[in-house]
């Protein structure tokens, strides 16, 4: 390699980053070189956001220096971004969403030109996507959209992408496409290409990174390369030692009157958690939707709603954007202690207050908008808000989507909790390692239930035999 080869794509010196008096990032030091792969590691809040918006010319830093190969820009040295909170327009097509990011797609059959080119990265990154260029992003589900963006961000766009940064790029996609897309970065980095990959499945960062990275307050607390850690080194250095297995099932437990049955076949009893599982996009989904409709009024809630959801696609379902943290939780409780119609805003208040402290939402102050919060924090006000209500059901749309570990296992704990005073959960995960914690398996197969596994029989084999195989009906 020349000279101009080896040199780092990317490198910044004591980097910064404030927010009025909010320090996102502290003074970082990093280099991102062909051939890197990079596992940036951190609890949610840590910073990690705010260094990609760096690297990727997004933010300019309050102090210190980004330097880029041969003094180019982010966009002229080959950096890309898959972001987590994902950014397509759901309303034009898969080849239109190219066209945006890829500004010399222009003139006489652009589309056609467009419906190649994102037709030939999704064939590369996910072989067997069966994805159509046409089809309006719209139509599209939660992982197939997040498919698509990872593929917009691999294509060729006019020049070669030379450092993608993927963040929480599988955290919508089942074991098997999330297989796919880590061999994808890994032949991407031996051909040259860098990547800096974001994840809270820590098992893949192991698996793809060849350097970790950890970020902490906004700092670099660790950096060196993958096989100097450990799992249990990595949490420890995250600040939050987390245990390897806590689960959410624990023990066999006694459960009540069944609550939940639908046409289908899905059903849960009263303190059970239920999981769906399969691959994604075969139904769970939309029958955790139909679920949530059935048993929701479309003109008035009571003061105890029957059932209450967990979204885990946040803009779209999730996070009202335009108000606070403190009205993003209370929304699901402002009836409860109301009198005559007026809101007992020394009550919201306090629930706010308790839930921020309970479910660790980082913010200085519940009535800051909600988009001051990391994706990560975002996904815990949801927690708080499904689960300060007092309703029965609570209904789980693969709710731990870009959630750090320490996170997860403080939502175990308070899922194990309400499931033990009579609450039901039904949950969908893309994680089959979170799958087979719950007590009861309804796994999918093409918009059907394949099979139900009880007990000893959940587990990753038989969750994949029943997600590629149906099963005939016993």
């Amino acid at each position: 390699m020349s000279d101009h080869e080896n040199a780092p794509i990317v490198t910044l010196t004591d980097a910064a980053k404030h927010f009025g008096p909010v320090r996102a990032l502290d003074g970082v030091s990093l280099s991102v070189s062909l051939g890197d792969c990079i596992g940036l590691v951190g609890h949610n809040g840590a910073g990690k956001s705010t260094l990609v918006n760096l690297i990727n010319g997004g933010l300019a830093p309050s102090s210190g220096k980004i330097a880029f190969a041969q003094g180019q820009t982010a966009f002229g040295a080959g950096v890309r971004s898959v972001f987590q909170e994902l950014s397509l327009c759901a309303n034009l097509t898969v080849a239109e969403n190219l066209r945006i990011a890829h500004s010399a797609l222009n003139g006489f059959g652009w589309r056609r030109r467009a419906r190649a080119e994102i037709r030939a990265s999704l064939d590369a990154v996910f072989p067997g996507h069966g994805i159509d260029p046409d089809a309006e992003v719209g139509t599209l589900s939660i992982a197939e959209r997040q498919m698509v963006e990872i593929a917009i961000g691999f294509a060729s766009r006019g020049s070669e992408a030379r450092l993608v940064i993927l963040d929480e790029p599988t955290s919508a996609l089942d074991a098997a496409i999330a297989r796919q897309l880590l061999a994808h970065v890994k032949q991407f980095c031996a051909n040259g290409g860098a990547v800096v990959f974001i994840s809270h499945m820590l098992g893949e960062v192991f698996e793809v990174a060849s350097r970790i990275v950890v970020l902490k307050d906004g700092k670099v607390v660790a950096e060196r390369p993958t096989p100097e850690f450990t799992r249990a080194g990595l949490v420890d250095a995250m600040g939050h030692v987390a245990a390897e297995s806590g689960g959410v099932a624990t023990a066999r437990r006694d459960f009540g009157p069944e609550v939940v049955r639908t046409d289908q076949g899905l059903s849960a009893r009263r303190g059970e958690i239920v999981g769906l599982s399969g691959l994604a996009g075969h139904g769970q989904a939309a029958a955790l939707a139909r679920l949530f409709l059935s048993r929701s009024s479309a003109w008035h809630a009571g003061k105890t709603p029957d059932v209450v959801f967990v979204a885990g696609d946040r803009p779209r379902d999730g996070v009202l954007p335009l108000w606070s943290i403190l009205r993003n939780i209370s929304i699901s409780i402002l009836r409860n202690d109301a009198t005559r119609g007026m809101v007992n805003r020394q009550a919201e208040a306090a629930v706010a207050k308790d839930w921020k402290t309970r479910i660790g939402i980082r913010t200085d102050d519940v009535t800051n908008p909600v988009l001051s919060l990391s994706g990560g924090n975002q996904q815990k006000v949801l927690f708080a808000r499904a689960l300060a209500s007092p309703a029965p059901v609570v209904i789980m749309d693969d709710p731990m989507r870009g959630v750090d570990v320490g996170t997860k296992q403080d939502v175990y704990a308070m899922i194990r909790a309400e499931a033990a005073r009579g609450r039901t959960f039904l949950w969908y995960s893309t994680e089959t390692e979170e799958i087979c914690q719950c007590d009861r398996v309804f796994v999918f197969r093409n918009h059907a239930i394949s099979a139900e596994l009880n007990g000893t029989d959940i587990t990753e084999e038989k969750i994949l035999e029943a997600s590629f195989e149906m099963r005939e009906a016993s």
